[in-house]
């Protein structure tokens, strides 16, 4: 089936709502299927996190024509008891430092847009 990515196996470190989250942060007005594509996951999927999100208030958006613009509450603490304290703006900056690194780390090939 074209256009649904090939799935993964196995753990990872991150849960699919936290790379929709990360994507939407890198691009405010991402289309659902271009955050789908950037995760790896079916815009099926994505339109469920980004509900899932927005009906928690992490998130909101606006409609501006075709395009949502989407607002990340920088402040909302993450849900889970572990990370208790822990803000939105927080994991975000680890993200996007992650991405940082990685297309400064020698060997590494940097990530294209």
């Amino acid at each position: 089936m074209e256009g649904v990515p090939e799935p993964h196996t196995g753990w990872t470190f991150l849960t699919n709502h936290a790379r929709v989250l990360a994507a939407i942060a890198d691009n405010r007005s991402a289309r659902i299927r271009d955050i789908a594509a950037h995760c790896r996951l079916t815009e099926r999927a994505v339109q469920k996190i980004i509900a899932d999100l927005e009906q928690d208030g992490y998130l909101s958006h606006t409609k501006e024509g075709r395009t949502n613009t989407y607002r990340i509450d920088p402040a909302k603490v993450l849900r889970h008891p572990a990370e208790a304290g822990l803000t939105v703006a927080a994991l975000l900056s680890l993200l996007v430092q992650d991405e940082v690194d990685r297309a400064t780390v020698p060997g590494r090939p940097h990530a294209t847009t």
